[in-house]
């Protein structure tokens, strides 16, 4: 498939979730079918102001197809932070508009930007100036319900020169909790001529035809889906291609795949990061586990790498849910 003048493999990608999606994951995900990532989200004034804790979310590493994402509220510091970004060699920058954590969106960037249109533009306008990359924006479909406007802002981003759109199909006060919203998802794809991503409750290959169905979306990506699950790529790749059901790995291939995703994290981070995000990554990868919830706790005290090998015993001991 090709998007963004690049040719791909696979239907879906992996979306940026900070504190979540890091280089590790990304990277596990491209092995299990993901066709490309957006890094971490990325402050354009941290950049500027010469952090260097936020340019290793620049880093591509060993992936095929690779974007940054930058967040802030003002045009000038955006253009100067995608010339920084861009010498990192991404595929593309991707400007984050639709953040709904309060300390993004409550200091001007993220989805906060949706009450701005004018400002949306000024930013759009001012970082595909100033690289020579593809741009493309995420958004959310507005800031509340008494506020959808992602078709208003779909087109003033391709007005600006946007190169794509993705869409996460719930506003910001919605945040991850309904169902999401494909028929604004639909309205967006029906009045630009850009690509449209469609984002939102992709969690494998049905529901990921679902999305390309319902909207009509070029592509779509995938979030939380894809926490403790990589695999879920393969299984959107293999139904949109044969229309096969893949069943999830047995349980022992997945802790493989988590620990393979662990040591990958332990080469990028200090083991007391790794230690530390792995109480999450382990968790996540222990659903449909018998005594789950008792094994989740666990996670919880991680404090050692002996610590994770005694929890997959015992995951191992309990067996899966049937």
């Amino acid at each position: 498939m090709k998007i963004l003048n690049r040719e791909i493999k696979g239907y879906a990608a992996l979306a940026p979730m900070a504190g979540v999606a890091d280089r590790a994951m990304r990277e596990i995900c491209e092995k299990y079918g993901a066709a490309y990532a957006v890094g971490e989200l990325t402050s354009a004034k941290a950049l500027t102001l010469g952090d260097k804790k936020s340019t290793v979310f620049l880093e591509r590493g060993n992936l095929s197809c690779f974007a940054n994402q930058l967040f802030g509220g003002e045009a000038e510091t955006m253009a100067a932070a995608a010339k920084i970004a861009e010498s990192f060699n991404p595929d593309f920058i991707d400007i984050n508009m639709g953040c709904p954590a309060p300390k993004v969106a409550n200091n001007g960037g993220g989805s906060s930007l949706l009450r701005d249109p004018a400002l949306v533009g000024k930013i759009v306008r001012a970082v595909k100036d100033a690289t020579t990359l593809p741009v493309t924006v995420k958004i959310r479909t507005g800031w509340d319900n008494d506020s959808i406007n992602a078709v208003e802002i779909a087109k003033i981003c391709e007005a600006n020169g946007a190169d794509a759109i993705t869409v996460h199909g719930r506003t910001r006060a919605q945040m991850y909790a309904p169902p999401v919203n494909v028929d604004i998802i639909k309205s967006v794809k029906d009045s630009v001529k850009i690509p449209v991503i469609a984002n939102g409750d992709v969690v494998d290959g049905i529901s990921a035809k679902a999305m390309y169905e319902a909207t009509g979306c070029d592509f779509v990506m995938v979030g939380r889906g894809a926490m403790g699950t990589p695999w879920v790529f393969d299984k959107i790749n293999a139904y949109m291609e044969k229309g096969v059901i893949l069943p999830d790995p047995p349980l022992e291939k997945r802790l493989q795949i988590m620990m393979e995703q662990l040591n990958l994290m332990k080469r990028y981070k200090s083991e007391r990061t790794v230690l530390l995000e792995a109480r999450k990554h382990v968790a996540w990868y222990l659903k449909g586990v018998r005594n789950a919830a008792k094994l989740r706790r666990m996670c919880g005290e991680i404090t050692c790498l002996s610590d994770i090998e005694i929890i997959c015993e015992k995951a191992l001991e309990s067996g899966e849910d049937m």
